[in-house]
């Protein structure tokens, strides 16, 4: 027997909410009750409590997404589990397909070595809270960054303090001297050593990441490998991966034919190269690049934040990494897991056409301005009719809120809101701000990008 599910709704969705679950044609039994309430988002669950009598034998009850109040409190009461449906009503064909295919975005395998590059030039307490930074973000492992060159007197006490603080730690430097310092110190990785430089390996536990003697020459890497597997050593390899017009193609070529010719050695994409030299959005960046370690089984990369534009580059890479894991496990493409790496654009940025929103209008019947978004432009509407527009400042004189400060200013944020969501083509929702996704600081682990501190943390004093 079919599960049987009682819907919920105002007046004015429900005609629309009837109309879309006939479309479905949906595998399951349904009711639609309207609860005496005109627009659905004023419903709280104190009210349905209170009018709904008759669950009708329903298993499982949906109401609307912008529903307030306790559901589990609501649940025990109707003897039936309550859930809140989408925001919007067109949304439900979505909602139930998602509800088939729920992802675990809690697993990944590419780590993160999040790079700090001008360790040398700032102190430890700095060195520190930039890496509790980095890993509130996702980073795996704090990389030191050596400069050329650049004396680093600190160093060995920067790489001890961060173990002390319980992080995994790398050198990254092409100075033997570094290396073996970082190493001696506590480090848990030291990149990049070559086949002349692997002697340091020997001298202590650290795992050594690769690089090829010449750049581009993978036969340089052979006896380098050779020897550390005949020693039974953990390693990793880094192809190098190269910036756009300075050899990118032929780099992840080099990684294709070194995944091949070694099918079982860890290896290690620099992703900074790209997202730092290429003036673009780094989400999309990322995904990229993190699709490619997917199909080829890269489960390492190292990640950097230098340039402003790439500011989330590091907590996009987690995103990634593990979108395109959960893609990889279910054997599908890396579509409708998460909308994290859609930061500038949606997939379904207007869920109403423009003959929908004006059939909406026409029920309204209370002076409150309602804000919607179609393909047209912006359209707001209450009981004295709709006004549509692609410019904010042409709606103005039509709403008659200038003796209002409070109101102008509501409807001003909101249609400037709106006029983004269009423009860049997102989702717009009355009340709510644009969903960025993990391109915009948010107040879960929140850090500051000004001085690296950690919110709500006390850092160790480090002389």
């Amino acid at each position: 027997m079919s599960e049987r599910i009682l819907f919920l709704t105002g007046k004015l969705a429900e005609k629309q909410l009837r109309q879309i679950l006939a479309a479905m044609q949906p595998d399951f039994e349904y009711r639609v009750l309207e609860m005496g309430v005109k627009v659905a988002a004023l419903m709280t669950t104190d009210m349905i409590g209170r009018r709904l009598k008759d669950t009708f034998g329903a298993e499982r009850i949906v109401i609307p997404g912008r529903c307030r109040g306790d559901l589990a409190v609501l649940s025990a009461q109707l003897g039936a589990p309550v859930e809140r449906g989408p925001e919007e009503v067109k949304d439900l064909p979505l909602y139930f397909g998602k509800d088939a295919h729920q992802y675990d975005l809690s697993q990944y395998r590419t780590k993160i070595f999040a790079e700090i590059v001008d360790a040398p030039n700032i102190g430890i307490e700095q060195i520190i809270a930039r890496a509790y930074y980095y890993k509130a973000s996702g980073a795996d492992v704090i990389d030191i960054g050596c400069l050329p060159g650049q004396p680093f007197p600190h160093l060995a006490d920067c790489i001890r303090s961060l173990k002390q603080e319980g992080f995994t730690v790398s050198i990254d430097s092409l100075e033997d001297g570094d290396l073996l310092a970082g190493a001696k110190a506590g480090a848990d990785y030291m990149l990049s050593l070559t086949g002349k430089s692997l002697w340091i390996a020997e001298e202590v536990t650290a795992t050594p990441i690769l690089i090829p003697e010449q750049h581009g020459d993978l036969s340089s890497l052979d006896a380098a490998i050779r020897r550390l597997q005949a020693q039974n050593r953990a390693f990793i390899v880094d192809p190098i991966l190269d910036p756009i017009h300075f050899g990118f193609t032929e780099s992840i070529v080099r990684n294709h034919t070194f995944r091949q010719r070694y099918p079982e050695v860890e290896m290690m994409l620099g992703v900074g190269n790209i997202t730092e030299l290429t003036h673009a959005d780094t989400s999309g960046m990322n995904a990229l690049l993190l699709g490619i370690c997917s199909e080829l089984d890269i489960n390492h990369i190292l990640a950097t934040e230098v340039s402003r534009h790439a500011c989330r580059a590091i907590r996009e890479a987690d995103r990634a990494r593990r979108i395109m894991y959960a893609a990889k496990q279910h054997d599908s493409l890396p579509k409708h897991i998460s909308a994290d790496l859609l930061t500038v654009h949606d997939t379904a940025p207007f869920p109403y056409r423009l003959d929908e929103i004006e059939a909406i209008a026409a029920e309204i019947r209370d002076p409150s301005y309602r804000i919607q978004t179609s393909e047209a432009g912006l359209h707001v509407f209450n009981r004295d009719g709709m006004h549509t527009a692609r410019d904010p400042f042409d709606l103005y004189p039509k709403l008659q809120v200038e003796k209002d400060g409070g109101h102008a200013f509501y409807l001003g944020v909101e249609l400037a809101r709106a006029e983004i969501a269009w423009q860049l083509g997102k989702r717009y929702t009355q009340d709510q701000q644009l969903n960025w996704g993990c391109a915009a600081e948010t107040e879960t682990g929140k850090v500051d990008l000004h001085t690296f501190k950690p919110a709500g943390s006390t850092l160790k004093k480090h002389e």
